[in-house]
């Protein structure tokens, strides 16, 4: 359960979370006393003061010892049961919400020490809270079932706990005896040492070349840089940085591949002793996805690399180069195109285009907006990139910003605005045993605002090369987040594969591997030329530590497209219809089902070929303004 207040923030700031780091007009504000007080979060409702929060803290860490007074007891009657995980639930809400005040608190300049000694010491009884709950779901599991179906029978108050007490039980077949799990727990003192190695070797140890810039100016050319290079409109000047970049990976071959290899035979081994068939299913059955779900998305995708293909045809013809290049990918479409906002243009734009949503989604985006739920503007020392939190469940949700004033913004606010909405719509639907939503739908909202945004944005604007623009954007989207990430997918799924027959893997093998699905995705043969250096890609992402994790972006996309269009399709009842069953389930019930209520079937092709339709209507659209354009 602690798990929930950091997760999520974690995952989209690892891939959504952007690096932005100018204001309204492209300011970065030296103090927040200079950003009008309009544009800041309201803490007020968490915590009146840095002294409340203090005697709050000393509160809930002084009940932490009275969970002794449920250990071992947990099977003995239905009513103590239900007044341990009401007990559980009462600390748990309130410790998320003192996590929350220091979080917010401390992102907002990290440069100050108070804030980070808050995080630090409420980190600290999360520390011993966990330790103090580690019995419960033990004894849960220990239960058993016709016990827990009497259970339910005596004590109706129960009934608001049978998803989470189902979802223990349902894990019984791969939990062991206590002494093995004991053993396994301790084990679980290494299990991140692959992780922290890759990040402190690629984060501050690995050495990083420079290159000189064609003004003249030296830079090192670490990620950041890359990221930003990457995508320049200068052609020699993206060779050379890739080259650069990846030749640097490269030199690091074998330690990256023993690094990584080590991380799969740790999944391997917990694979193993949970008596799972697969390391996918080890991966996938504690969330309930089954394992036909993430075949599905690989071969759906493998179908339509031929859309994929399309898009890179496009991409070279406007491009306007005689034969497209790796380095080309991030190369702008369109460059040059002035796309900005004021804030205030920025809300009434998301209004206008959520509308759809109905009448109470629109009311609590007013409250967003008006009751200050949203940090907007970077200042210095502030955390960069972007967030929604609904970890304080009696409290509303907090968005953090860096808004500069272009349409990337605009784009990130009403993805971020998804998320506060699925967290508002949850925890006010839910118990907060129930609240929040599974991490297999956790970018579906938010991705479905962004389309919401696109559609309505497409009707404002006549200008060709600014529709253009966007349209490219959403083609980039697909190739990104659809393509790349189950491109990854993909090859994490065969590496494991091949651990699981007994096979070592070095270096050069993951290379030659992930060398093998880049050049298939991007039709090295006919379409896109695929150097062989780029084969060492994969020791550039982290995501490959993250046990199956990246295939969600791809499923999300799928799912938040097909709604989307369903929204704008059906109207009104389809759009009440994914706020009562979708925005407001949380995890009343597993991923799949939550989804196929509202028409969405992930088990099936069919979400799958509506994204790779979408995408062929805006290569149609495309085509057709180049056309005119071309006149």
């Amino acid at each position: 359960m602690l798990k929930k207040a950091g997760v999520l923030v974690m995952a989209l700031t690892l891939l959504f979370g952007s690096n932005l780091m100018a204001g309204d007009q492209g300011k970065t504000y030296e103090s927040r006393d200079q950003i009008p007080e309009k544009y800041k979060w309201d803490l007020t409702p968490l915590f009146a003061s840095q002294a409340e929060w203090a005697k709050e803290r000393e509160a809930v860490e002084a009940l932490i010892p009275e969970f002794k007074n449920y250990q071992g007891k947990l099977a003995t009657s239905a009513q103590t049961l239900q007044q341990c995980l009401d007990f559980m639930t009462d600390v748990l809400k309130r410790y998320y919400k003192l996590s929350a005040y220091a979080s917010r608190l401390s992102d907002q300049d990290t440069r100050e020490s108070g804030p980070m000694a808050m995080r630090q010491e409420i980190s600290q009884v999360g520390n011993k809270l966990s330790a103090a709950m580690s019995f419960i779901e033990p004894e849960i599991l220990s239960i058993p079932q016709d016990v827990i179906d009497k259970f339910f029978k005596e004590n109706p108050k129960l009934a608001v706990y049978r998803q989470y007490i189902d979802n223990i039980q349902r894990m019984k077949p791969h939990t062991l005896s206590p002494q093995e799990e004991k053993i396994i727990a301790h084990a679980g003192l290494m299990s991140d040492t692959p992780y922290d190695i890759y990040g402190i070797f690629k984060n501050a140890d690995m050495p990083r070349p420079e290159i000189t810039l064609p003004d003249g100016k030296t830079v090192k050319l670490d990620d950041a840089t890359y990221t930003l290079y990457r995508a320049d409109d200068n052609r020699d000047l993206r060779i050379k940085v890739f080259e650069q970049f990846f030749g640097a990976y490269k030199q690091f071959e074998r330690t990256f591949g023993t690094d990584l290899y080590s991380q799969l035979k740790k999944d391997l081994f917990y694979k193993t002793v949970r008596k799972y068939d697969s390391c996918l299913e080890a991966a996938l059955t504690p969330n309930n996805i089954p394992t036909s779900v993430y075949m599905n998305l690989i071969e759906s995708v493998n179908e339509n690399l031929p859309t994929l293909h399309r898009y890179l045809k496009l991409r070279k013809k406007m491009l306007g180069v005689d034969e497209l290049h790796y380095y080309d990918m991030y190369a702008p479409l369109v460059p040059k195109v002035d796309l900005t906002y004021s804030v205030d243009e920025a809300e009434d734009l998301i209004l206008e285009a959520l509308e759809p949503l109905g009448d109470e989604y629109e009311d609590v985006l007013k409250k967003a907006f008006n009751e200050r739920w949203i940090d907007m503007f970077p200042n210095t020392g502030k955390r960069s990139g972007a967030y929604s939190s609904g970890a304080a469940y009696d409290v509303h949700p907090y968005i953090l910003m860096n808004f500069m004033g272009k349409y990337e913004d605009v784009s990130t606010l009403a993805h971020e605005l998804g998320h506060t909405m699925h967290s508002y719509f949850s925890n006010k639907n839910q118990h907060f045993i129930n609240a929040q939503y599974p991490i297999f739908l956790a970018e579906v909202a938010s991705t479905c605002n962004e389309a919401l945004l696109v559609n309505h944005v497409l009707k404002k604007i006549d200008d060709p090369k600014k529709r253009l623009s966007i349209l490219g954007n959403q083609l980039e989207t697909f190739r990104t987040t659809l393509f790349r990430q189950t491109q990854f997918a993909e090859f994490e799924l065969k590496i494991h594969e091949l651990v699981e027959k007994g096979e070592a893997l070095t270096g050069d093998k993951l290379s030659r591997i992930y060398l093998d699905i880049l050049k298939k995705y991007y039709g090295h043969d006919a379409v896109t030329k695929i150097e062989d250096l780029y084969g060492i890609e994969w020791a550039y992402i982290p995501h490959f530590y993250y046990n199956f994790y990246v295939f969600q972006y791809a499923t999300s996309l799928c799912a938040s497209t097909a709604l989307s269009e369903k929204i704008m399709k059906e109207g009104k009842p389809m759009a009440d219809k994914y706020v009562k069953e979708f925005l407001s389930a949380g995890s009343s019930d597993y991923a799949i089902p939550i989804l196929q209520k509202v028409g969405v079937d992930m088990t099936t092709k069919l979400p799958y070929e509506q994204a790779f339709a979408k995408m062929n209507r805006i290569m149609d659209e495309i085509e057709k303004l180049l056309e005119e354009t071309e006149k």
